[in-house]
């Protein structure tokens, strides 16, 4: 399987909009999947070994069910992030066709060996067969999503970016027209993403992306800002951290001055509010790299300028900033928990998957603002670690806007329910809050902090912020765009059980927290402490030839299912796949030992050793019978080279025979697919005879070959077919391979333009040879 960019890295070391109040600006009780607006986590310098990499791309081969492949899906791997542990996570786009496919998103996760542990995927069910011709137009689209902003005043769409056409994946697939809408509601500043269905121009979903949420400060006291200065002047801007810079919102102007001295303590300044916010925003940054290992706020050493001055009741991020409003009695609410939480958002936003969405992204951000606090670990009289939220602003007069370890203080509730996913996100942080707390703290803090009772009337013990959020943020990096709370409890699971693999203290804290906040088991989701070990059951001693294709499937027992596999001293050119299976063709002649692991879900091993001979009598086999491995493609991507995707059990395709083929091509864009397998045909055979059968579906006309398929052996062209060729159905081909012997490589290669698309269907390849 070869990529179609090349992978970058994000290293991250071991572990890691605030609306206020009712009247203030929330976003959706759900976003939708896979929003374009949510960027690709920055690269940064680094490789992953080619080991890791092929492991990914071997397990993605082998289990396409599993991520809901369909024909015509193209992978697009992003940025890599290493977590803590050594834990690896790839995360994926996808593609349908050439459009993008919001909601197709998923994460594998491997171990410092590369070995795969774990598929989180936002997809439910296949794309399948999809009209990609819309009925609705463009214009007429984005009229519809106009329609949708209640607004004060309606801007243009950012940037006068027209609509485009994407695929909304859901248990049924829809072609949809994807707007932003920019403009102010009642509420606030809004920008709005709204899919409109391109065939009916109903509105499938809707995003709200605007998340509301040396100097003397306000609530932090005297305290150290990194400033920049040139010549006689200083500036509120950063001087080693990118894009990071305090500035007068009226204006977008960063504030300067002669000297290195900002603020005057007084909360109702602006400079002063700057020197909270900038200060809030460092210690952060700080935070993230000392506890988490992340790299800033992007996670590339990235940043968002903030801006004090914004007139209303309200602190807001949108992907672009960090606006800082007053409270209701006029001071700037730059506190660290508040400005925290806001670039909380922005790390949310730069982890895979976007903003979590279903009633979680507000408990989500409030976590960063709790741990930044501890962080900071200010003295009195100023903004002392707590688990409450906004209470040193003041926001409305009441005190804190919400409270993590009994958040019915506030009016939001302390359990989970079936009606929490569609609250008012604010009020919906409460359950996770809660599970916050109780992870971090338990029931009965030992350190001054509260009390914190369960909806189950149970006792918990924590484990500390700095290990809670290390499991949340690792959480993160497993995270698709159909984040919820139910699948944030398989998350921090799965987290802590690969942060910590020794252990199942930390595990057990977080299952008991979600227990404890009423968030129930999920099927499927990982078990600790089994204590037992794991045993892989010995085929014995094998015995093949060059040339002749084998398979060998292994078994293990004992353990946390699944398993998975690797092994050492394998014959040249077999090798192990995901599920235990050995297959390939052996090309060199020899014995040896071969030792193969089985690796449970908990980190638990087991092995096996077997000495493997392989004989070159007849120089590479017998003359008579079929010489390719898996020529029917039952065993799934096994035995030959293939392009991502190529051999399938995809249901929108007919096999020949069975249920799996190879497809190639199909995009309707320009696209190339290969599949090649080498085998050995022995001397002196009289004859050798390639076939296949093949089936041509196709968009494109008859008249002109657009679209092609070349059959190579040995690297000569034998034959050519293309969209000129198409038909019905299957239609065997031969070709004669007599004269060849030794080493011999036949390899089908698809050619597609960019226009529409021709699908190649290749199934029960053979090479047969006589005496």
């Amino acid at each position: 399987m070869k990529r179609s960019v090349p992978r970058t890295v994000i290293a991250v070391a071991a572990v890691s909009a605030l609306a206020l109040g009712n009247s203030l600006v929330g976003a959706p009780s759900a976003i939708a999947a896979g929003t374009s607006s949510v960027a690709a986590p920055a690269a940064t310098s680094g490789s992953l070994s080619a080991a890791s990499n092929a492991a990914v791309d071997a397990y993605l081969a082998a289990h396409p069910t599993a991520y809901h492949r369909s024909a015509g899906d193209a992978l697009v791997p992003q940025a890599v992030v290493v977590g803590g542990n050594g834990l690896h996570y790839y995360p994926y786009q996808r593609t349908h066709r050439g459009l993008p496919v919001v909601g197709g998103d998923f994460v594998v996760t491997t171990d410092a060996a590369g070995v795969v542990l774990g598929l989180q995927v936002a997809q439910s069910a296949p794309i399948g067969t999809l009209s990609l011709s819309p009925r609705i137009s463009a214009a007429r689209a984005s009229v519809v999503s106009q329609g949708r902003m209640k607004v004060e005043s309606l801007a243009r769409p950012a940037e006068a970016a027209a609509p485009r056409l994407v695929v909304l994946a859901g248990s049924t697939a829809k072609l949809a027209w994807e707007s932003e809408v920019v403009g102010t509601t009642s509420e606030g500043p809004s920008k709005l993403a709204v899919y409109v269905d391109a065939a009916t121009g109903a509105v499938l979903h809707q995003q709200e992306k605007v998340l509301h949420g040396s100097g003397s400060s306000a609530y932090n006291g005297p305290v150290q800002i990194d400033t920049t200065n040139s010549g006689t002047t200083f500036t509120m801007k950063d001087s080693s951290r990118t894009n990071l810079s305090c500035q007068d919102a009226a204006n977008n102007t960063v504030f300067s001055g002669t000297d290195d001295a900002w603020g005057n303590g007084v909360a109702s300044n602006r400079e002063t509010g700057c020197v909270d916010a900038l200060f809030a925003a460092q210690t952060e940054w700080k935070m993230l790299g000392s506890w988490l290992g992340r790299n800033g706020f992007t996670g590339s050493g990235g940043g968002y300028p903030i801006r004090v001055g914004l007139n209303d009741i309200n602190a807001y991020y949108d992907g672009t900033q960090v606006q800082v409003g007053h409270s209701q009695s006029g001071n700037w609410i730059g506190s660290i928990d508040v400005v925290a939480h806001e670039f909380g958002h922005a790390i949310d936003d730069n982890t895979p998957g976007g903003i979590s969405s279903n009633g979680t992204q507000e408990f989500v951000a409030d976590t960063f603002g709790a741990a930044t606090e501890w962080y900071a670990n200010e003295a009195a009289p100023n903004d002392t670690p707590d688990y409450t939220v906004g209470e040193e602003v003041n926001l409305v007069g009441q005190g804190p806007i919400r409270v993590m370890y009994k958040p019915s203080t506030v009016g939001d509730d302390d359990c989970y329910s079936s009606s929490t996913p569609t609250d008012e996100v604010h009020a919906a942080a409460g359950p996770g809050n809660h599970w916050f707390y109780l992870l971090a703290e338990g029931t009965n803090p030992t350190d001054g902090q509260p009390t914190s009772p369960t909806c189950n009337g149970s006792t918990v013990g924590g484990i500390g912020i700095q290990k809670a959020i290390t499991i949340m943020y690792n959480a993160m990096l497993t995270k698709t765009s159909s984040a919820s709370y139910l699948k944030y409890r398989a998350w921090t699971l799965t987290a802590a059980k690969n942060l910590y693999p020794g252990s199942c203290t930390e595990f057990n804290a977080v299952k008991a927290a979600w227990t404890a906040v009423s968030v129930p088991a999920q099927s499927g989701e990982p078990t600790c402490g089994s204590g037992t070990t794991v045993t892989v059951t010995s085929p014995g001693s094998q015995s093949s030839t060059v040339g002749a294709a084998v398979s060998v499937q292994l078994a293990a027992g004992g353990g946390t299912s699944p398993y998975t596999w690797s092994a050492t001293g394998l014959p040249a050119g077999l090798s192990i796949y995901a599920a235990g299976k050995i297959t390939g063709t052996p090309t060199s002649g020899g014995t040896s030992s071969v030792t193969a692991k089985a690796t449970d879900a908990g980190g638990t091993t087991g092995t096996t050793t077997f000495s493997w001979t392989v004989s070159t009598s007849g120089g590479g086999g017998s003359c008579s019978g079929q010489k390719l491995g898996n020529a029917g493609f039952e065993s799934g991507n096994v035995t030959w080279t293939a392009s991502t995707g190529a051999i399938t059990n995809d249901s929108s395709a007919a096999a020949h025979g069975g249920s799996w083929m190879a497809w190639l091509d199909g995009y309707g864009s320009s696209h190339t697919d290969t599949l090649s397998q080498t085998v050995t045909i022995p001397a002196g055979c009289s004859k050798a005879t390639l076939t296949y059968y093949l089936w041509i579906d196709s968009d494109e006309g008859t008249g002109t070959a657009y679209d092609t398929l070349t059959v190579a052996v040995n690297g000569t062209t034998k034959a050519t077919w293309s969209n000129v060729n198409k038909g019905t159905g299957y239609v065997q081909r031969s070709l004669s391979l007599t004269g060849l012997s030794g080493s011999t490589t036949v390899k089908f290669t698809g050619t597609e333009d960019r226009s529409a698309a021709t699908s190649f269907l290749l199934d029960d390849v053979a090479l047969t040879v006589t005496g």
